[in-house]
């Protein structure tokens, strides 16, 4: 994640020149990693909602599909808004480490003040234009799954070892991952592709007041 006040500003601006959407400084959301069946008596943690056994593993990347931030010791059926719950990324933000900026989440995710999340049913144009301008710029992190998993293929067919070694796994390759990166190394073609193994949530999560009143006020100011 940006370390201080110039590093927000350069990730909010590259987030900005997607689709216009202001202040915003990552896009959050979860892949399911799969791995083989754990011999232990809380196998079944591992088990997702499609029926195999996985890693839950939360990232946070830049408009440029860098990952600043990842989270890869969560059970496949953990859900997405409880990993963000536990971490160091949500105390941050409520202990105002990064001001008034904003993450951007799916609808699994509760709307808070730092937390932009999709409108339910957007019916005014600014709502509209809101909707659009949220889907297109929170794109990136679907896209960097994708990316990521074409890289290091061990991630999208399965890591078989030892759960302990298959966290380790996981979180080296995102190390490589931006390294290569970094060093202007080529990228697997179809850079836009998005990861084909996103549990998509059907069920929008509460919206808090607060971060109702925020994005109500951000649509009024922004998107009018």
């Amino acid at each position: 994640m940006p370390r201080n006040a110039e590093e927000i500003q350069k990730v909010q601006t590259g987030f900005f020149r997607l689709k216009g959407f202001p202040r915003v400084v990552g896009a959050v959301d979860c892949t399911h990693i799969r791995i083989q069946s754990p011999n232990s008596n809380i196998g079944e943690r591992f088990r997702n909602r499609k029926g195999y056994f996985s890693f839950n593993v939360q990232a946070i990347c830049d408009s440029d599909l860098k990952i600043m931030n990842i989270v890869a010791r969560w059970p496949g059926s953990v859900h997405d808004s409880t990993i963000f719950d536990n971490s160091m990324c949500r105390a941050q933000f409520e202990n105002g480490e990064y001001g008034n900026s904003f993450l951007l989440g799916d609808g699994g995710y509760p709307c808070r003040d730092y937390m932009m999340t999709p409108l339910l049913r957007p019916v005014t144009e600014a709502e509209k234009r809101y909707q659009k301008a949220h889907i297109g710029t929170r794109n990136v992190v679907e896209r960097l799954f994708g990316v990521w998993k074409r890289r290091f293929p061990v991630i999208a067919v399965g890591i078989r070892t030892q759960l302990n070694t298959t966290m380790t796994t996981i979180v080296a390759t995102a190390v490589l991952y931006n390294i290569l990166k970094e060093q202007c190394d080529e990228m697997p073609a179809n850079e836009n592709a998005v990861d084909n193994d996103l549990l998509l949530e059907i069920v929008m999560n509460p919206v808090r007041q607060t971060g109702n009143l925020v994005r109500g006020q951000l649509i009024d100011l922004v998107f009018t």
